[in-house]
């Protein structure tokens, strides 16, 4: 035994608190750095990020495997020192150096600045990863409290950066990150590094104190917020944060914003704030002193549903997504009083109704409420609406939101939405169009869906639709329109020279008349939809998947066909740019992790430095940890995505399941007397279970204040979290009393399947829904236990 691995025996209760310290430090800045990314650039290359965290720690255990002196433990502390140093030094150069990614459509070099990026932000988690995988294979004995100090520290660490994420800009996350490496190795390193490391925190500290300008954010110059702050006159007023949004304030004359204004208005708008979400979705903030400056709004496409109601104003009203408040000010000029609005951000709401309350007209000052639609409505199911508007407006088109989820537009939520109206009721939604046709007709579609779930056998006249030159407005109405409203829709349309799309009893000469398109491809696709004869061949032969989404697979604006990319190539002028812009990233990413992952685990092998025992096969070690590396990321991705619409926010649906997960995990980790190997097969049973009776229980939840909802998810999510904190220790000790040479490699394989995992699961989500890959991610368990047998039957 080496000198240090005695002195290790002797003071190991100092490397468990390291360990905690660097893993939570880890979750910080991966969580963080996804907040960048999307300021930075947008929500598409904010995905990346667990790419390069996970890559970054699969990398330190090929890079074990291939140098096993670099498993000498008096260099723990150094390694997190290191972390702690490559934070700081990955932070200033992502935020430093000029990567556009709409540059990447001229400038080939910019794929070059894309790998400096992810090289620098990927040596944080690679030095993380060598001291964690140093210790297991030092200490494979003590995998289950190792293994627990890792999942309590990154438990912690995820709830740590929702806190400062809400509390402060998202470097200042970044840079408590780099303090807790700098504590861990005060914790485990010698007199020299325990120094270094503690000059480099008050180097953070006075960085911070002193804030220079190189520190802060830069957006890209592409950003809607950079080029509206370029226009003369323009001027930035502030920032705000939350923990999952940048909000900023801006006077600019980029800032009109009036969707879709008929061109008859020819007189000015009144004065507006606009209003940034990370830079990119643009909205804004109306003064309203002057009521007659507010006509305007009825010259907007989405003023149809209240001119065509406008005698029924006693009726409630529920706007979803106001944003601004532009639909809400509209609501007011056609005399509806009582208004009730739900906004998903609440920073949008605080900074409106707080900053702006006067400007705004007080529109936020009653009846607001934050959170996702459908959660309030589940709460208020006895609330009966004339009017519901889903004000999409001020929704980025394209790529940001490909692989995002939106509960808000899937076949369950038009169904709740109908179920909320009044008898005669309707549902307005307003939706920029974004030739070739898209989010317009898969709306069409969904709510054709939920039309004929809720009992309508013929939907044609339920259905009305209008565009402008850039926006167009559908009604779905609860029965069906009657002939004085379909009047009254063409009469809007004709006063306001917008174009008819659809109403019951159209002809094709009533459509395309004053904002002529070639073909007239929105009457002819929207009739081709509504038609029940034409309707699935239309959406079957459709360039891009405009089918009905559901809550098992709510990724609505993501519309690839990849048989169809080569056609969707030449219609896009053959601009591949066009491909990141719609979030098509998933296949790329895949295809360039795959060939890293294999890369890193099949290096070691093809160098002969994984074991040097030629009886012990590696076939077991590589599908055992692959197949847990998958299963757990498979469960938890979709445990995330179901607790999304109960929670409301991604970021809290992110930070409970995780904290809950890993903290439960981190305990059933030191369970030495469940540390069997059948425990695995009760864990893919309990998840197949989970996979049944979770959403019911979520349904259950959903009708609860947000407290109760917190704390019935986290408690119901420990028994699973239990059980997923067995596998990898058990593995881990088994392979140390066979070779420990092994165990660098064992940590690469998890490392790259969980790279894989999460890029897999939401492809197969939106293929094929959340529940298969629940489904799939038993089996994986399952697949494991099976691999584990040979290494049992050798004991």
């Amino acid at each position: 035994m080496s000198s240090y691995a005695w002195v290790m025996l002797v003071n190991r209760q100092k490397i468990y608190p390291a360990i905690f310290a660097i893993s939570c430090a880890a979750l910080v800045l991966e969580v963080s750095l996804t907040r960048l990314f999307s300021i930075y650039l947008s929500y598409h290359f904010a995905f990346m990020v667990l790419s390069i965290a996970m890559l970054g720690i699969g990398c330190a255990g090929t890079v074990l495997a291939v140098y096993p002196k670099l498993k000498n433990g008096s260099f723990i502390g150094a390694y997190a020192a290191l972390a702690g140093l490559a934070v700081l030094v990955g932070y200033l150069i992502s935020n430093n150096i000029s990567f556009d990614p709409i540059k990447l459509s001229w400038d080939i070099w910019q794929i070059f600045v894309l790998a400096i990026y992810c090289l620098s932000l990927s040596l944080p988690f690679f030095f993380a990863g060598l001291l964690i995988a140093s210790v297991f294979s030092l200490h494979s004995e003590q995998a289950g409290r190792i293994y627990s100090a890792d999942l309590l520290g990154a438990g912690f660490g995820s709830v740590a950066a929702l806190g400062l994420l809400h509390i402060a800009s998202p470097e200042y996350a970044v840079f408590v990150s780099s303090v807790l490496c700098f504590v861990a190795a005060l914790i485990a390193g010698g007199k020299r590094v325990r120094v270094a490391a503690l000059i480099l925190i008050v180097v953070v500290a006075g960085a911070v104190l002193v804030r220079p300008a190189f520190l802060g954010i830069r957006l890209s110059p592409y950003k809607n917020l950079s080029l509206a702050l370029k226009f003369p006159g323009a001027r930035h007023l502030n920032t705000y944060y939350n923990s999952f949004s940048r909000v900023d304030t801006l006077e600019s004359p980029a800032v009109r914003f009036a969707p879709g204004l008929s061109f008859s208005y020819l007189k000015p708008l009144p004065k507006q704030i606009g209003l940034s979400v990370d830079g990119s979705s643009m909205n804004a903030v109306t003064y309203t002193v002057f009521k007659d400056d507010l006509a305007f709004v009825e010259q907007l496409p989405s003023a149809l549903a209240y001119e065509i109601r406008k005698g029924d104003n006693e009726e409630n009203v529920l706007i979803l997504e106001p944003k601004g408040g532009l639909n809400v000010l509209t609501a007011e000029q056609y005399g509806f009083k009582n208004l009730y609005k739900v906004e998903s951000n609440p920073l949008l709401v605080d900074v409106v109704r707080d900053v702006f309350g006067a400007f705004s007209g007080n529109i936020y000052e009653r009846n607001t409420f934050k959170g996702l639609g459908r959660s309030w409505l589940r709460r208020e199911e006895s609330a009966r609406f004339g009017i519901i508007d889903l004000a999409a407006l001020g929704t980025t088109v394209g790529g940001g939101f490909g692989i995002s989820e939106d509960y808000l537009f899937t076949v369950e939520a038009f169904e709740e939405y109908l179920n909320a109206l009044d008898e005669d009721g309707a549902i307005t939604i307003s939706l920029y169009l974004a030739p070739p046709a898209r989010t317009e007709l898969r709306t069409l579609a969904t709510a054709i869906a939920a039309l004929e779930k809720h009992g309508v056998s013929d939907v044609s006249r339920h259905l009305a639709a209008i565009r402008s030159w850039d926006v167009l407005t559908l009604i779905v109405a609860n029965e069906p329109l009657a002939q004085n409203e379909i009047e009254n829709i063409r009469d809007f349309a004709e006063k306001r020279r917008f174009d008819l799309v659809y109403v019951p009893g159209i002809k094709a000469s009533e459509s395309n008349r004053y904002i002529k398109m070639p073909g007239d491809e929105y009457f002819k696709s929207f009739k081709d939809i509504i038609d029940p004869a034409t309707r699935s061949q239309f959406i079957t032969s459709y360039l891009f998947d405009i089918a009905p989404v559901h809550d098992d697979n709510p990724f609505f604006h993501y519309y690839l066909k990849l048989k169809n990319i080569g056609e969707i190539y030449d219609v896009m002028g053959e601009k591949w740019q066009y491909f990141i812009e719609e979030g098509y990233l998933l296949p790329a990413i895949l295809l360039q992790v795959v060939v890293l992952c294999a890369i890193l685990i099949l290096l070691p092998v093809i160098l002969r430095r994984v074991t040097k025992k030629p009886k012990l096969s590696k076939w077991p070690t590589l599908v055992y940890f692959g197949m847990i590396g998958l299963a757990f990321m498979f469960v938890e991705v979709t445990l995330i995505q179901r607790c999304i619409l109960v929670l409301d926010y991604p970021a809290h649906a992110f930070a409970i399941v995780i904290t809950a997960v890993l903290v439960s995990a981190g305990l059933g980790s030191r369970m030495k007397r469940l540390a069997k190997a059948p425990v695995i097969l009760v864990l893919a049973a309990l998840a197949l279970i989970y996979g049944f009776l979770f959403p019911l229980w979520l349904d259950v939840l959903a009708t609860f204040v947000f407290p109760v909802r917190i704390a019935g998810v986290f408690i119901s999510l420990l028994p699973l979290g239990f059980l997923m904190g067995i596998p990898f220790p058990l593995a881990i000790k088994l392979v140390g009393q066979k070779d420990e040479g092994l165990i660098p490699w064992a940590w690469a394989i998890n490392g790259c399947f969980s790279v894989l995992a999460p890029i897999i699961a939401v492809m197969i989500a939106m293929a094929v829904g959340l529940n298969a890959v629940l489904l799939i991610g038993a089996a994986a368990y399952a697949l494991a236990f099976l691999a584990l047998l040979p290494y049992l039957s050798e004991q």
